[in-house]
């Protein structure tokens, strides 16, 4: 049975063009011996898009829905989407529709036991991706927590601070006298040459 697939093309700027993807997947088509009965493109359109701002990837989602075709073919995974989650949703999606994949930069073919298999692969390190990112959103967290934590600094050392580089003393010598972080220090005279640019008169307390 003829394979119908439909290709999907996408570039990021309006500079670009689809054309080299475009005619690339149409020889590889010709070549395998697939019949090509949609093409969906989107013309200046970032991948970190969702599916509602991307006109012809939701055309190539509804058609995949009717079951209009039997294989999806695009370029490169990075036109499908920004993010290996993503990718491996719609690998999801279409395979519960019986669709497969071809995807002609990583040599992927879902409708072959080692595209299946890659497939597999995928899923496993979406799942990494997912916790690496539930992590470091925790981690930022617990940093957001200690620090809004943290005591304000005293205002007699806040004025010390001032009057230390008014007399022109550098950052890392008035944090080491005055027993305060170098950040604290540095923070002070942003701070103070801040209010010196906007014409609020600097005094040390």
């Amino acid at each position: 049975m003829i394979k119908r697939i439909a290709i999907y093309t996408r570039v990021s700027t309006d500079q670009q063009t689809t054309e080299n993807q475009r005619r690339e997947l149409l020889t590889v088509a010709e070549r395998n011996g697939w019949e090509v009965v949609a093409e969906f493109t989107d013309q200046g359109i970032s991948g970190a898009k969702g599916r509602e701002q991307r006109p012809g990837y939701d055309a190539l989602m509804k058609a995949i829905a009717r079951k209009e075709i039997d294989m999806v073919a695009s370029w490169a995974v990075d036109r499908l989407g920004r993010s290996l989650q993503n990718l491996v949703g719609f690998l999801t999606e279409i395979n519960a529709k019986g669709v497969d994949l071809y995807l002609h930069q990583q040599a992927l073919d879902t409708s072959t036991p080692s595209g299946r298999a890659m497939f597999g692969m995928l899923s496993v390190f979406a799942d990494f991706e997912r916790e690496m990112i539930r992590s470091r959103i925790m981690a930022g967290l617990q940093r957001s927590t200690k620090k809004a934590g943290r005591k304000p600094l005293d205002p007699e050392k806040v004025a010390r601070i001032k009057r230390s580089l008014i007399d022109k003393i550098s950052i890392n010598e008035t944090a080491r006298k005055l027993r305060v972080g170098v950040g604290t220090v540095h923070r002070i005279k942003v701070q103070m040459c801040a209010e010196a640019s906007a014409g609020v008169e600097v005094r040390p307390g």
